[in-house]
């Protein structure tokens, strides 16, 4: 069974194209989501959580996230080392998805996946792409928050242009170009 990873900046459509694929019956593993759930039930990442943050990182067995994103924002590396904690963690639960599904292929899906390394254990990618101010106001509208947020969210990412160096599909996910028949041709591809 092939292993296809989708991809793409805060806001870009890659939801929108998972749902498509999924119309398809072709399973989708959302890795951001597992994170969270993972995040709270795995007792290696509360553990490690625990150790890097303190026992206060979590509130009756739920993460605090404000106080985890104020910690992790005045001290970057702490990025690092929460990412480095949960990646082999969802990479495990991914592999677990896996063996359950019966499909062509199935499809993880996950903002970071190439800036994580995860996209090594992929047989292909699919970036979702989207303008700027696009992806911007999409996210404001979503999210609720200010253009400054999200911009702050977005300077953490990587560009397109680096996302395509490492990606085997790109779905132009603008105002422009329809999605589904694109998606369409890429399903079309990975089932001959």
């Amino acid at each position: 069974m092939q292993k296809i990873g989708v991809t793409g900046g805060i806001g870009s459509g890659k939801s929108t194209v998972c749902r498509i694929f999924e119309t398809m019956k072709i399973p989708v593993y959302y890795a951001d989501l597992r994170a969270r759930r993972l995040i709270e039930k795995d007792e290696r990442i509360i553990q490690g959580y625990k150790k890097l943050f303190g026992d206060e990182a979590y509130d009756a067995g739920i993460l605090d996230r404000n106080f985890v994103a104020g910690k992790v924002f005045a001290d970057p590396s702490l990025l690092r080392r929460v990412n480095e904690l949960v990646h082999p963690v969802v990479r495990e639960d991914f592999k677990a998805w896996i063996a359950i599904q019966e499909a062509d292929y199935v499809i993880q899906e996950a903002a970071v996946l190439l800036e994580s390394g995860g996209y090594k254990t992929l047989d292909k990618v699919i970036l979702v792409s989207a303008p700027k101010e696009l992806r911007l106001s999409r996210v404001i509208q979503r999210d609720r928050i200010d253009k400054e947020r999200v911009k702050e969210r977005m300077k953490n990412q990587w560009t397109d242009e680096q996302r395509r160096l490492l990606c085997d599909y790109e779905v132009i996910a603008d105002d422009e170009h329809l999605i589904v028949p694109q998606v369409l041709n890429i399903h079309n591809e990975l089932i001959k």
